[in-house]
């Protein structure tokens, strides 16, 4: 875990309106900047970002955070990636919150991936320019049908056909840092480079730095494909070739296209789609899944029509199951057996591809069930018990609500056993139809949706997020009995007026992020930050209204505690403290003021 407090300083010590603005054009409007949303299509700027909040918020589709958020959506990142990325751009280090951390040991740490990470990029420029040498490899992507931008866009280089080429720009030779990479191979005391021979396709990690490369031999030979050993910076079960290369058209299209090879990548750039991402040369991990989930709500994968393809695209359907969200759509291509993506838009053209990825890709429920049932008569009874056997497992994996429900009664039709009966029979609980939630943004530009009206809690934490400061005035003591949004405002107060440094809106976003009551901040921000002027900061008038809230509020809190009290007294059920307290409640000048 980060450490809370660098999570603060972090923050503090950068500008939202600098981070935002190199990736979003912004323009200066009153206090704030605008922009066209680039989470949305839009052409009147709704877009908002505040340099005193260090908070941005889209008034269209509502999608809102601090710098740390915006790097998480905006580039995909996991929010420790974001951090790094954000640490990394001010130059101070990430601390790690463990019991025994030692911080001499992480600067190590830290140096020796810095020193692969410079060693595998000085390796992708050598084999770049390598290429521009090598006539033979230059003819090879040639034919391959690949143009100058897409090689460059894709830094692919060329490894020569020598034995310890690398010798030439690395010295010593070999070096830690080479056999630590991956890039040279020690065996019976000697040592000599991994790659020969070979097309390279440098592999970027999410932030942008070579971790790896795949190699393709140009000629044939076994094996076709090489790809970097598992190292301290490559780890292939955690990271997806052109996934960096690809995120501006993962944003633009909506959906990210998973395929199983560099070359399926590269050549369907090279036709128009450049939001494909590849596998590196193991199965579809789960870790992948959540990587790829990050990217879009929409996954594609597409598979050659062969029996390995569909073997691996049942692994990544099971892979994928313990991770589902009821707001992601996973999707299921299979080309003709003759095909691979790279071959099927050569033949066919981008369109037709497209148009089959779109419309007749299976979602994973019309998939899940057709391998399920392929090979099983749902005419006997048999047959059903066999359904039942087997399905039940991968079901209990599946932790999102609405789509294990729709699952389970899915299954439930099929074999002719009511629900109840069926969990019953397979020992569960019985399945409860859960309340669908809509996601918290991303409603379509345009919408007309009338918020509900607000609480007087609700009032005082969208009041609380804008003015932190304003946290001094609150004390809602213990004994109150605090739930819900009640509840929230105590854990938001309390956050704020623990740390050490002041916080601004942003960075009370981030303390609340993970905890119990995120969503129920992130649906307020939703439905009442509707234009610029609520970002504002409050002036001494609101600052008053805020004190009398918060005394309204304490005051509302005593008369509900003060008549359940007085319920159970009629009851009889009054323990002795709750009497005491009882009577504490109704001695107006023993209890605290705001």
């Amino acid at each position: 875990m980060i450490p809370s407090e660098f999570i603060d300083e972090l923050l503090n010590k950068i500008d939202i309106v600098d981070v935002i603005e190199e990736f979003v054009p912004l323009k200066k409007s009153g206090a704030n900047y605008m922009a066209c949303c680039p989470f949305h299509k839009e052409k009147t700027p709704s877009f908002s970002v505040s340099p005193t909040k260090q908070f941005y918020h889209c008034f269209g589709c509502g999608v809102h955070g601090s710098a740390i958020g915006f790097i998480m959506e905006y580039q995909g990142l996991s929010f420790q990636e974001a951090v790094q990325f954000l640490a990394d751009r001010i130059g101070i280090t990430v601390p790690k919150q463990t019991g025994n951390s030692n911080p001499q040991a992480q600067k190590i740490h830290k140096q020796q991936q810095q020193t692969l990470e410079q060693t595998t990029a000085a390796a992708a420029t050598y084999y770049q320019q390598q290429l521009k040498t090598s006539s033979r490899a230059q003819n090879y992507l040639q034919q391959r049908g690949l143009s100058d931008e897409i090689i460059t866009h894709y830094g692919l280089g060329y490894a020569p056909d020598d034995w310890q080429a690398l010798a030439k720009i690395f010295q010593p030779y070999p070096s830690n840092a080479l056999v630590n990479s991956g890039m040279v191979i020690a065996k019976d005391e000697r040592h000599y480079d991994r790659f020969r021979d070979r097309i390279m396709f440098p592999i970027r990690s999410t932030r942008g730095q070579i971790i790896g490369f795949g190699a393709r031999i140009i000629e044939n030979g076994e094996p076709k494909y090489l790809n970097s050993p598992e190292t301290p910076l490559f780890d292939k079960g955690r990271n997806l070739y052109g996934l960096y290369e690809a995120r501006a058209a993962i944003k633009e299209a909506q959906r990210v296209l998973v395929v199983e090879g560099y070359m399926d990548v590269v050549a369907l750039a090279q036709f128009g789609l450049g939001y494909a991402v590849a596998a590196l040369g193991t199965a579809t991990t789960a870790e992948h899944i959540r990587l790829l989930m990050r990217q879009s709500d929409h996954i594609y994968f597409c598979f050659d029509g062969d029996t390995a393809g569909k073997k691996a695209a049942w692994r990544a359907l099971e892979n994928a199951l313990p991770q589902l969200k009821d707001d992601k759509i996973l999707h299921f291509l299979f080309l003709p057996a003759e095909h691979d993506p790279d071959s099927y838009v050569r033949s066919n053209g981008l369109k037709p591809f497209e148009d089959a990825l779109v419309n007749q890709s299976l979602p994973l429920s019309a998939y899940f069930w057709q391998i399920l049932t392929e090979n099983i008569n749902l005419d006997t009874q048999e047959g059903k018990a066999e359904l039942i056997k087997t399905a039940s497992p991968l079901l209990a994996q599946i932790r999102a609500p609405a789509l294990s429900y729709l699952l389970r009664q899915e299954l439930s039709q099929k074999v002719g056993i009511d629900e109840h009966n069926l969990a019953q029979l397979l020992g569960q609980e019985q399945p409860r139809q859960p309340a669908i939630k809509q996601k918290s943004y991303r409603l379509p530009q345009n919408t007309f949706r009338q918020p509900p009206v607000m609480s007087l809690a609700q009032k005082q934490i969208r009041a609380l997020l804008i003015n932190p400061q304003w946290a001094v005035y609150i004390e809602l003591p213990e004994y109150l009995d605090l739930h819900g949004d009640y509840a929230c405002l105590a854990a938001l107060a309390e956050r704020i007026q623990a740390s050490v440094t002041p916080l601004n809106s942003g960075a009370v976003l981030e303390l609340m992020r993970n905890t119990e009551f995120e969503p129920v901040i992130r649906q307020i921000i939703h439905d009442y930050l509707d234009s610029p002027d609520v970002m504002q900061p409050g002036n001494e008038d609101d600052c008053t209204t805020f004190k009398q809230g918060m005394q309204k509020l304490l005051d509302n809190l005593k008369t509900q505690q003060i008549d359940a009290l007085k319920r159970k007294l009629q009851h009889g059920t009054l323990s002795a403290d709750e009497k005491q307290l009882l009577l504490l409640l109704l001695s107006p000048s023993k209890m605290p003021s705001v």
